[in-house]
């Protein structure tokens, strides 16, 4: 089954972030399988993890998905058809020449890297080509984020707040942005399936 996009999003996606916290392996775990070659879009992930411990999110998920994996590093570009994961302690973000740069910034709603500081960016960047979805979590972190994508022309989706191990996220994000979707994560992989093809 295919989702339709809606009427007032003309343009294929070059780039879909989406941002998880609490509960958040699980929900990307389930979400991110529909992910297969051909992709015309980089795929990036803004996981809240511990600053003080190193991530294995390029471990575990490289080894489910046939698709490159790997942590976004400064100064590279974001290729399509990649997914990438948010090194813990830094916020990523897109630069305008659409490389990825890292920042020591504060953290945002406790939270560095934060899913805020990554869409934002990428709605700067990326415009009407830019996608957002925000998963499950127990902050407000991504609902910033999520309406700053819409606002500059791209599509968003939160997932089902029943169906998230912690609702909190994905209620700011849907009372911040109105995205054109809330869907259970089976409906967002049918989504993030249409918008990567």
């Amino acid at each position: 089954m295919r989702i339709e996009l809606p009427a007032d999003f003309q343009a294929r996606a070059e780039v879909v972030a989406i941002g998880a916290s609490a509960g958040g392996i699980d929900a990307l775990l389930s979400l991110l399988t529909v992910l297969r070659p051909p992709m015309n879009a980089a795929v990036v992930v803004v996981l809240h993890l511990p600053e003080d411990h190193a991530s294995r999110l390029v471990e575990v998920f490289s080894a489910r998905l046939d698709v490159p994996t790997s942590e976004a590093q400064p100064g590279a570009p974001v290729r399509p058809g990649t997914l990438y994961f948010a090194p813990p302690g830094y916020h990523l973000l897109v630069e305008d020449d659409r490389t990825f740069a890292l920042s020591c910034d504060p953290p945002v709603h406790y939270s560095r890297p934060s899913i805020d500081v990554l869409m934002e960016s990428c709605a700067d960047v990326y415009g009407e080509r830019a996608a957002g979805l925000v998963l499950t979590g127990a902050n407000e972190d991504g609902a910033n984020g999520l309406a700053a994508i819409k606002a500059a022309g791209g599509l968003c989706a939160a997932q089902d707040p029943a169906e998230a191990a912690h609702s909190t996220m994905p209620l700011a994000a849907i009372a911040a942005a109105h995205p054109h979707y809330v869907l259970p994560l089976a409906g967002l992989a049918r989504l993030l399936q249409t918008v990567i093809r």
